[in-house]
């Protein structure tokens, strides 16, 4: 077992474990760290705890100190640096009319290097602005191009559910999701309906995903030939987290729909599952482009 914190340097960033070298840490206070990028000044998240040494990724990074007046000082001017050098960028941006979009700039504690955060549509050729930037500053500048989910973490919002975004109140990792999910939950595929704010498709498709596909392999697909107690029929719709399956029958010339649990039925004939529906043939042009703006920001 080993006695570890762990520190966060980024509002909704990654938390990350350090060796608090004997000091006893409280949640929510502040610490010099060592990183691979020189000292870091994070908030405590994870007070001292002891965990399984197989759980950490050696060799465990140390904390350094508790911030002292110093340190605050430092980290002030670090916060107003950023601000000075956010509007001093989108100008040279200007001027060498740029097609990208500046969202945030970091600023390391040891004021040894700068980071610019942008997103753009495609590649961009910004040496020119890293020349302008080195020559103000006389410090490493570094520009990293991220995508629109990035952005509006940053940005921060409400979702269609009401609630404050995933990625601005827990999300530390964006995780891929697909309109394959969408589809294998039932959701309509009317891209406005599965896209959020960032306009790609909704981080909450994943949550569940796990639980619809280990169910989805138990239930029988739309079209189905089942045996009920009340006769065969077949599958018009199933509702996959109740495991309820709705069988519809010939009655004479009308049509008669019950519902089953999984276990009432008994699958005669199973069809292989709808590939594409009327409402995702209405939308597909929108799907294929949801789909491949998916696919850039996973490589980027």
């Amino acid at each position: 077992m080993k006695n570890i914190i762990g520190v966060r340097f980024r509002r909704l960033g990654k938390i990350y474990f350090f060796d608090p070298c004997g000091l006893n840490v409280q949640k929510h206070s502040n610490v010099i760290v060592e990183t691979s990028q020189g000292e870091e000044y994070g908030e405590v998240l994870i007070p001292n705890r002891y965990i399984d040494e197989e759980k950490i990724v050696a060799p465990l990074k140390k904390v350094l100190r508790l911030v002292n007046e110093e340190d605050k000082k430092i980290y002030e001017e670090c916060r107003k640096k950023e601000k000075d050098a956010f509007e001093v960028c989108k100008k040279k941006i200007k001027e060498h009319n740029l097609d990208m979009n500046l969202t945030e700039v970091e600023c390391k504690f040891d004021n040894s290097k700068l980071l610019f955060y942008f997103t753009a549509d495609g590649r961009i050729d910004f040496r020119e602005l890293v020349k302008d930037l080195a020559a103000i500053y006389k410090t490493r500048i570094e520009l990293r191009q991220i995508g629109v989910r990035d952005e509006v973490k940053r940005i921060g919002g409400n979702g269609v559910c009401g609630r404050e975004l995933c990625c601005c109140s827990f999300l530390s990792d964006f995780e891929t999701v697909s309109i394959k999910m969408a589809k294998e939950q039932n959701i309509s595929l009317n891209p406005s309906k599965i896209s959020g704010n960032c306009g790609r498709l909704m981080c909450c498709l994943k949550y569940e995903q796990e639980v619809y596909e280990e169910k989805v392999k138990t239930l029988p697909n739309v079209g189905a030939i089942v045996k009920t107690k009340d006769g065969v029929g077949e599958v018009d719709s199933v509702e996959i987290l109740k495991e309820m399956i709705k069988v519809k029958f010939k009655d004479g010339e009308g049509t008669l729909y019950r519902k089953y649990n999984k276990n009432e039925i008994e699958v005669i004939k199973d069809v292989e599952k709808e590939v594409i529906d009327k409402e995702e043939l209405q939308h597909k042009k929108e799907l294929d482009e949801l789909e491949e703006l998916e696919k850039l920001d996973s490589n980027m």
